[in-house]
């Protein structure tokens, strides 16, 4: 009998525990007036992956010195975070690992920390998320491209960037290759740059590429861009 009554009343708590409410954010012990990114903003990754470097944000209060045990929460459609809130260090920084959605595109992250006040103080982060035809695009700058279009050197490579004149553009700078369309980048990755008036430094890769990877490489310059390029003809919300 008392064998029963026990099993009875695990099957009524069972319910009630199904239902337990999402994990509570840490309480903060100070509260900023400012967030302000430190790190991991503008990455670009494979869709479904994670961000190479995390995403680092620094809370200050009134006086512009780094506030310690504020609380900071990340948030973004289709985005994952690790954690997904947490309390600034003694440097006022939180840190949250991201893993991206599996559509490609932009993913707009908002890091945001609550005023002592009343209100809250946020930071909007775009991150991009690569398809398979833009995975291949950047597999095809990495080998032909980015040696003159990236100003920056690394232990694998070397930057020509500073040694061309004019200097190229970067395949971040929205504001020139947007204004380019489809078929000019094409002719210009094709035929080389005088092909379209440009510099002659450009080289052709019209013998080099297959035409699917000069197509992938235009795809992965308009994920680059920034500000972000739109598809024209296509009304974008607001």
């Amino acid at each position: 009998m008392r064998l029963q009554l026990a099993l009875l009343s695990s099957a009524l708590l069972l319910p009630g525990c199904s239902r337990s409410s999402a994990p509570k954010p840490p309480a903060p012990t100070a509260y900023g007036i400012q967030i302000a990114e430190v790190s991991g903003g503008k990455q670009v990754a494979a869709v479904g992956s994670a961000l190479p470097q995390p995403v680092v944000m620094q809370v200050n209060g009134a006086d512009g010195n780094p506030v310690a045990g504020a609380l900071v929460s990340f948030r973004g459609e289709g985005v994952d975070f690790n954690p997904a809130q947490a309390l600034s260090d003694a440097s006022g920084q939180a840190t949250a690992a991201v893993r991206l959605g599996s559509a490609p595109g932009d993913y707009q992250i908002v890091a945001e920390t609550p005023k002592s006040g009343g209100g809250s103080a946020a930071v909007t982060l775009r991150e991009t998320a690569l398809g398979y035809e833009q995975k291949l695009g950047s597999e095809v700058n990495d080998k032909y491209c980015n040696r003159c279009h990236d100003n920056e050197s690394t232990p694998e490579r070397v930057s020509n960037f500073d040694n061309l004149s004019p200097a190229p553009h970067l395949y971040t700078d929205g504001a020139t290759y947007n204004r380019i369309s489809d078929a000019d980048l094409l002719n210009i990755i094709a035929r080389g740059g005088p092909a379209l008036g440009k510099s002659p430094q450009m080289p052709a890769y019209g013998s080099t590429l297959k035409p699917a990877e000069i197509k992938a490489l235009i795809s992965y310059i308009r994920a680059m861009a920034d500000p972000p390029y739109q598809t024209p003809g296509v009304k974008y919300g607001k």
